[in-house]
């Protein structure tokens, strides 16, 4: 059984997960951004694709892989339940799946460091299999809630062998193959949640469905299709989805091409329209539309981006974003497109923080439970840059200005999306900001540094 190799170089720039070194650095009022670069690969499809390709018979060819910790984990975890998982060159990786073999039991716990979505969707992965696995992860992530995925699994026959405190990780899982399906409607908008639930009723005998009242990001339906299974997709009220699986389909190696993730794109995209003069194009940006709040909201804000070449690349929408420097306005945020842009509320803050007005982020409480409680992280940063704000429960209330002075150093609580928000922010601040700690970069954007110093950025 082969073993992934590290990630490439350019991820040592960001390293230091584990070493419990931290590594601060600083954003400074930088020049023009200018040039044309595509950012790594989607984090959340090329976790699929490692996790679909062990399920799969024969071999599946992964090309534009992102090679962060996060994902590289997750293949780790592959080899150990039973795949033969190879890296063949950059981004491109082979996972020869377990095709109707069944998992086996990994020998070890599966250790997913700051990876909520590796581990949830790993538990799923298992739950409908006759094995016992262990899941652990960092101090970030073992404080993470685990109870809303154990909710579901253990009414479809999981048992929970041992967990710490409240469910949460170092957990035991014990599988079946005799899974029962259900019919389950995710308390809170959860990609992970649903994808669990999904993926453990792979192992069920007759039709698992799963019912969201708003539509989260859609990449586990459209992957188990590619690779073969039975699924269908129904509008469920003003903003939800009905999803029902057929179980126990025959799942066939299928070649996966990752798009340019949305999520990482986020960064250099709010620094060009933020940066004066700046001018950029980011390549081969996934559109999924349950993946573009944060395109539409920018668009709204009077925001300069362009769309060039949509395309269709592996089931899913991609294009060409040519994005330049912009004034921007105040809007208000609904709360049904959290699930849209969850990830990116951080940096659209910094966004804000240079509009006119008021940019008012309304249902903001899932941002809690993230890597750190990212609502929190994000206010007490806009806080230490001088930047005027107020959270109202659930809501974030940003009011930009002309000139914003920056400042820090801003505490990224182990958080890879607070530690690059803010140095962007620093891209355009008079005073630059400084960051406690850039180490976990390296978690979904290990060429984040190099990437942007060769935009213009001015990091240090």
């Amino acid at each position: 059984m082969a073993h992934p190799e590290p990630a490439t170089a350019g991820a040592s720039e960001a390293h230091g997960h584990g070493t419990g070194e931290a590594r601060p650095a600083t954003g400074r009022r930088s020049p023009a951004l200018s040039g044309r670069v595509r950012v790594p690969g989607d984090k959340s499809v090329s976790h699929r694709a490692l996790i679909f390709g062990l399920f799969a018979e024969g071999t599946t060819h992964i090309t534009g892989l992102l090679e962060g910790e996060d994902v590289l984990n997750t293949a780790k975890a592959c080899g150990a339940l039973g795949a033969c998982v190879t890296r063949t060159g950059e981004g491109a990786w082979e996972v020869t799946g377990t095709g109707g073999r069944g998992l086996a039991s990994p020998a070890a716990p599966l250790d997913f460091g700051n990876s909520g979505t590796g581990v949830r969707l790993m538990m799923g992965a298992v739950a409908g299999q006759h094995v016992i696995a262990g899941f652990d992860g960092d101090a970030s992530l073992r404080r993470r809630p685990m109870k809303r995925v154990l909710d579901p699994l253990t009414q479809m026959g999981v048992e929970l062998v041992s967990s710490a405190e409240g469910g949460r990780l170092p957990l035991t899982l014990k599988g079946s193959s005799e899974t029962k399906a259900i019919t389950y409607e995710t308390p809170v908008p959860s990609a992970q949640v649903k994808s669990a639930v999904l993926l453990a009723g792979l192992g069920a005998e007759g039709e698992t469905v799963v019912i969201e009242r708003e539509a989260t990001r859609d990449h586990t339906e459209r992957m188990l299709e590619h690779f073969g299974a039975q699924i269908s997709v129904e509008p469920h009220g003003a903003h939800g989805r009905r999803i029902t699986l057929k179980g126990r389909p025959h799942l066939v190696a299928a070649p996966v091409d990752v798009p340019a993730d949305p999520s990482s794109a986020a960064f250099p995209l709010v620094a060009a329209l933020i940066v004066p003069g700046s001018d950029i194009i980011l390549t081969d940006v996934m559109m999924n539309p349950l993946r573009t709040g944060l395109i539409t909201t920018l668009l709204e804000m009077g925001a300069d981006i362009t769309v060039v070449g949509e395309r269709t690349e592996g089931g899913e929408r991609v294009a060409d974003l040519r994005v330049r420097h912009s004034r921007l306005k105040g809007v208000e945020v609904p709360p049904e497109r959290a699930p849209a842009m969850i990830d990116e509320y951080p940096v659209l803050a910094i966004a804000a923080a240079f509009a006119e007005g008021t940019t008012a982020m309304r249902g903001l409480s899932e941002l809690r439970v993230k890597e750190s409680d990212r609502l929190a992280a994000v206010a007490a940063g806009l806080a230490a840059c001088g930047i005027a704000h107020e959270v109202k429960g659930d809501d974030l209330l940003v009011t930009g200005a002309a000139t914003v002075k920056g400042g820090g150093p801003v505490e990224t609580h182990m958080d890879h999306r607070i530690a690059m928000s803010f140095l962007v922010l620093g891209l355009a601040s008079t005073d630059g900001v400084s960051v406690d700690d850039v180490a976990f970069i390296a978690t979904s954007f290990p060429t984040f540094m190099p990437m942007m110093r060769g935009l213009g950025a001015v990091i240090d």
